[in-house]
């Protein structure tokens, strides 16, 4: 292979990687129900919101705006359902209002602690490198119960995070097909939809997510 060869592939290889910006919210329930929020400013996919949900029984279930988000997120992630449905996030100041399908969960951010503000000094071009999200995994494992910064997805896709914001989750509150799902509690068991969960006690992240698409 020579060197314009190699310099392709490469190329291609580059191609094959998507980013997304946004937020992540993890939160557990004492119902035992754990809810994990995606709001996404930029995307491949446009702007949008998608909800996971993980049952006490261990049920995964997927709320997604939109059949293009539902496939995409459904083949990189694991889940037992997959719902359309309307996915509206509201945020003003500390609170977060969301309601996706039958689901209705509003939560209220506290201030940022000693990592969160470590957080907010990253730059953003530093935490979209693959290379950033390799290094930190580790400290990200030690401080943070069940986090994982890269990992292996499904259908031979593979995943970065990379984190520039903590903040607390102080209030919550949810129901989900009429049902109440009680008050804030830690994200445990884990959430099963990849390779790793979100912390476990509940928090927003501010992330630039790089997935690395399978070969086509």
């Amino acid at each position: 292979m020579n060197r314009g060869d190699t310099a392709a592939s490469a190329s291609a290889v580059r191609r094959r990687r998507v980013r997304f910006e946004g937020w992540i919210a993890g939160v557990g329930t004492s119902s035992g129900t754990r809810v994990v929020l995606g709001h996404w400013q930029q995307s491949p996919l446009g702007a949008f919101s998608d909800v996971m949900l993980e049952r006490a029984d261990g049920e995964r279930l997927l709320l997604a705006p939109t059949r293009e988000t539902a496939e995409f997120i459904g083949a990189t992630y694991v889940f037992d359902t997959v719902r359309v449905v309307p996915v509206r996030v509201d945020v003003s100041a500390r609170t977060w209002t969301v309601t996706a399908g039958s689901l209705e969960l509003c939560f209220v951010t506290g201030r940022r602690g000693p990592l969160g503000l470590l957080l907010r000094a990253v730059p953003r071009a530093l935490a979209r490198r693959p290379a950033w999200s390799a290094l930190t995994d580790w400290p990200a494992r030690i401080l943070l119960r069940g986090v994982r910064t890269r990992g292996s997805a499904r259908t031979g896709r593979r995943e970065w995070y990379g984190a520039r914001d903590l903040r607390p989750i102080r209030l919550m509150s949810a129901s989900f097909e009429g049902v109440d799902l009680g008050v804030t509690a830690p994200v445990e068991p884990p959430v099963r939809f990849g390779f790793g969960s979100v912390p476990r006690k509940p928090a927003l992240t501010r992330v630039t997510t790089t997935v690395a698409l399978g070969a086509e």
